[in-house]
């Protein structure tokens, strides 16, 4: 449904290489995960699938069409939810949502069996500007209107950045919903947690992709040890392991760190390295790693 081949962008005005060589695929009905930090190069792949931006290198196809001969008809059948909020704050919800479907030639009322799991949560406050919404009634609004023209495709920007737990948590369920109704979408997002609920995941960083595959097949995929490390002085601590020749690499982690060893470097040798510096009542266990550690160990050094 999608294809993204060798697609390279540079900003020659700051010197910034946003892209490099990004190849993805993207089957029909799939929700695919582009996760990374802020400046990782999300929004700027987003910004060339949605023909709002042209590539240095590279093509990218949507639905067989090419994204900067067919653009015209490529905007007819994707729904593009950008990272900030881009609906008129003047307008009350209902006047967005009615302005949008226009824009595409249709109604509310002819799509509204499409937008009516999202839409019926804000529909009680229609009235009311969307200047004045939270952040969770924003982003429902802004996906009601990226839906309102029935788009095969979704491709949305960070949709929970900066929204409370309770709002994220039901913005994924309804992205699960759409994706059930056979809807193509792709979502990025700087939060490792969220990468759990896509079909595939692509780890993005500084315009490059470490890796891409299900989320159980990247963390599958990775078999070096890992191992919590805890005890007092947790700075002086990190610095302490991160010194140790066995340690590969180590970043704090919640209320420990984590710690990959190199090949045959003995967790027992560093308890013993750290009690030569003078640490004790250190805690060093093994542990299963998450996407979030793949993600730190795929960072070059």
């Amino acid at each position: 449904m999608i294809s993204i081949q060798n697609i390279s962008k540079s900003f020659n005005k700051d010197s910034v290489t946003a892209l490099r060589n990004i190849n993805i695929e993207v089957e029909r009905g799939e929700l695919f995960g582009l996760i990374g930090p802020d400046g990782a190069g999300k929004t700027t792949l987003f910004r060339i699938l949605a023909t709002l931006l042209l590539a240095d290198e590279g093509r990218a196809e949507i639905g067989g069409r090419d994204v900067v001969r067919d653009y015209k008809a490529i905007r007819r059948t994707i729904g593009y939810m950008p990272g900030r909020f881009a609906l008129y704050q003047d307008l009350s919800i209902w006047e967005n949502l009615q302005f949008y479907a226009s824009v595409f030639g249709t109604t509310v009322a002819e799509n509204y069996e499409r937008i009516k799991p999202i839409y019926s949560q804000i529909e009680p406050f229609k009235d009311r500007r969307a200047g004045q919404l939270s952040g969770g009634m924003k982003q429902k609004l802004a996906l009601s209107c990226a839906l309102v023209h029935k788009p095969d495709i979704l491709l949305l920007d960070e949709p929970t950045t900066g929204v409370d737990p309770v709002s994220r948590k039901e913005f994924w369920d309804i992205l699960q919903l759409l994706r059930g109704q056979g809807l193509t979408i792709i979502v990025s997002t700087p939060y490792m947690d969220e990468a759990r609920l896509c079909d595939r995941i692509a780890l993005l960083q500084k315009g490059q992709i470490l890796e891409q595959n299900t989320p159980d097949g990247i963390v599958s995929g990775h078999s070096e040890p890992l191992f919590s490390v805890r005890g007092p002085n947790m700075f002086a601590l990190l610095q302490a392991v991160r010194l140790w020749p066995g340690t590969y690499s180590c970043f704090a982690f919640g209320d420990s760190h984590h710690a990959y060893l190199r090949p045959g470097a003995k967790p027992a040798d560093l308890k013993d390295f750290l009690h030569q510096k003078g640490f004790e009542n250190v805690a060093v266990e093994a542990i299963q790693p998450d996407i979030e550690d793949i993600f730190m160990h795929l960072l070059p050094a």
